[in-house]
This record gives C-alpha cells, sequence and structure tokens, in this order.
C-alpha cells in the first residue's frame, strides 16, 4: 500500500490553485505546506502531495471516487480550474464497471477520477 506520493510541478501557485479546486469534490483538502510543496488531505491521511521542481516528466496519478456523481464533479471542477480534457465521464474497456474521467492538469499530468461499478461488472461487495 502506497502511504502517499508528490507530483512535480513548474508553477507552485497555480498548480496548487488547480489541486485545490479539482480535487475537492473527492473530498480532498490542502492541509500542509512545506515551503513549495502542498500536501492535501482525503480525511484520513495526507497522501497527496506537489511540489516545486525545475524539471517536470508528466505523470499519470488516479484518485479512487466513491461514486459516479464525483467522478462527474472532479472532471467539471477540473476543466473550470483551467485543466484540459483527456477524457470525458464515462465507463472504460479497462474493467466492466470501470467509470472515469481524465483531465490534464497545469503541467500536464493525467490526472484521473475513477469509481468501480461492482453491480455493473456483476460483482457483490
Amino acid at each position: 500500500m502506497i502511504a502517499h506520493t508528490s507530483l512535480p510541478v513548474s508553477d507552485y501557485a497555480k498548480s496548487k490553485s488547480f489541486y485545490i479546486r479539482a480535487l475537492k469534490p473527492l473530498g480532498y483538502s490542502n492541509n500542509m505546506e512545506y515551503g513549495e510543496a502542498a500536501g492535501f488531505n482525503d480525511g484520513k491521511n495526507t497522501d497527496f502531495w506537489i511540489a516545486k521542481e525545475d524539471s517536470v516528466v508528466p505523470l499519470h496519478i488516479a484518485f479512487e471516487a466513491r461514486s459516479r456523481d464525483e467522478v462527474d464533479a472532479f472532471y467539471r471542477a477540473a476543466l473550470e480550474a483551467g485543466g484540459k480534457d483527456n477524457g470525458a465521464p464515462g465507463y472504460r474497456q479497462y474493467w466492466p464497471g470501470y467509470y472515469a474521467a481524465f483531465v490534464y492538469d497545469p503541467d500536464g499530468h493525467n490526472v484521473e477520477a475513477v469509481w468501480y461499478d461492482y453491480e455493473k461488472a456483476g460483482e457483490k461487495r
């Protein structure tokens, strides 16, 4: 299990503003700051960080949503915060119940919100 992760960002203030707005529908809030690094808490742990770096290579990160509505809200919030569309909310071929949306952040990181629809997949949880 991963305890926390961090993405490098080139414009700290712009990225911090983006993530505050984009992750709010998923229950995240910015609760820590150390220099040009910001931590985001999901209500349990500060498990996501961004940090200013001179060099940024775009990465992919996925946040688990609690519902289809949260995925949809993430997508709208991320676009309103300046993200660029990389896949509107919908079911994906990865798995029968994989419902996700994808947005590029200001540095080109592929940010995803995913909800696992076990009922659609024919599984009981």
